[in-house]
């Protein structure tokens, strides 16, 4: 008999990653040019090199419980040198079911396979949290294994008055700049292929709700991209119910993260408040369906954002942007080169509003001899001589 049909769902979804992993020998991802190990000298193919050293703002937790180590299931050890995937992993099931899928699945393929898992340190007793996490994770059989501390928000709070509802996004995005540093630096420190990560279809759904209600435009709606640099999220054609009832059928033990049902939490709103009433009053599929649009969304984006990548090559020289050649192109196009410039030029991705593109396009669109714009980051943009030129002091 063959494996529970959510163990071999979530075996399945990884298993097409890992395949392209290992085919993808050269390292893609930290600029090495190692090969791609059918050398002329038949030697193995040498591990990724690590680049220059990184600095992020963490900490070993502690060390895991040893005893984990004696009660791991006995599998074929990987060459030391084969390609090394390390899974992001918080304890809950999704992640929990990704790392048992990931350590099963890369033994059989020959490769390495570790985690990492990150303590924000905004909970009582997360350190001690993290290090159990971290101990299930080498029972797995996955290593290496590490338990990052990470400072959030360093004057988040004072800028804010500890309101999670205001302003940049508020501690969700702060803790999840600090997990992705972390998660970078852990990534380059070992010399991994890519990380993966255990978003399903309802966190899709609820990231393309979220971007429909900030009014945020096409890509924002195109939700969170399978592979994006080395990240990769296999679980993104799977609801949360399979992750969970693998983690049940493997009796793996979960962790329910408080903030997932905490209100003062916009996403924890949409997950238990907004996409319920949703499926019950459009009935049912309101989640696939959202996840469906992400992709299709995802699909005109890369297309426009490719058109835009070109024009800004074409009208770019070193007084500015060519107020001609943007004035040619469609508004959906010419205002992604504008958000690019004004990212370029310093202003933050996450402060720029569509107000501040409308305002950047009228520059091109409705010129009547207006003064400069003042954009996100101390960014100045300004019009002159038929150019649109971006200055930051």
């Amino acid at each position: 008999m063959g494996p529970h049909p959510a163990v071999a769902a979530i075996r399945l979804a990884v298993r097409r990653v890992l395949n392209d992993v290992a085919a993808q020998v050269p390292d893609t991802f930290t600029g090495s040019s190692t090969g791609s190990g059918n050398s002329t000298t038949g030697g193995a193919a040498p591990r990724p090199a690590v680049p220059a050293p990184f600095h992020p703002v963490f900490h070993p937790v502690g060390d895991v419980d040893p005893e984990h180590a004696k009660r791991r299931t006995p599998r074929p050890r990987p060459a030391p040198d084969a390609p090394l995937v390390l899974v992001a992993v918080s304890g809950g099931a999704d992640s929990m079911a990704l790392a048992a899928a990931t350590a099963f699945e890369a033994a059989r393929m020959g490769l390495r396979a570790g985690a990492v898992t990150v303590d924000h340190g905004l909970q009582q007793g997360s350190t001690a949290r993290a290090v159990e996490v971290a101990g299930r994770l080498r029972a797995l059989g996955l290593d290496p294994v590490d338990a990052l501390g990470v400072r959030v928000g360093r004057g988040w709070a004072a800028a804010h008055g500890g309101n999670p509802r205001q302003g940049g996004g508020g501690p969700e995005a702060a803790a999840r700049d600090a997990r992705y540093a972390a998660l970078d630096s852990a990534a380059e420190r070992h010399g991994a292929r890519v990380i993966l990560l255990g978003h399903t279809r309802d966190d899709q759904a609820e990231t393309v709700l979220l971007g429909l209600a900030r009014g945020s435009g096409p890509r924002s709606l195109s939700g969170m991209a399978a592979a994006t640099g080395r990240y990769r999220r296999p679980f993104l054609d799977l609801d949360r119910s399979t992750t969970r009832q693998a983690c049940a059928v493997l009796d793996l033990p979960v962790w329910d993260d408080p903030h997932n049902t905490d209100p003062a939490y916009t996403r924890a709103r949409v997950r238990h408040e907004v996409l319920p009433v949703l499926e019950k009053h459009l009935g049912g599929g309101v989640v696939e369906a959202l996840a469906r649009t992400a992709r299709l969304f995802r699909d005109d984006a890369d297309a426009l954002d490719a058109w835009a990548a070109q024009v800004e090559a074409e009208a770019a020289n070193e007084d500015g942007l060519d107020v001609g050649r943007l004035a040619e192109v469609p508004p959906a196009v010419r205002r992604r080169v504008l958000r690019r410039a004004a990212i370029r030029a310093g202003s933050p991705a996450g402060d720029l509003f569509a107000r501040h593109v409308e305002a950047m396009d009228q520059l091109v669109t409705a010129w009547h001899g207006q003064g400069p714009l003042h954009l996100p980051g101390a960014v100045e943009l300004r019009r002159r001589s038929g150019r649109l030129a971006f200055r930051r002091p």
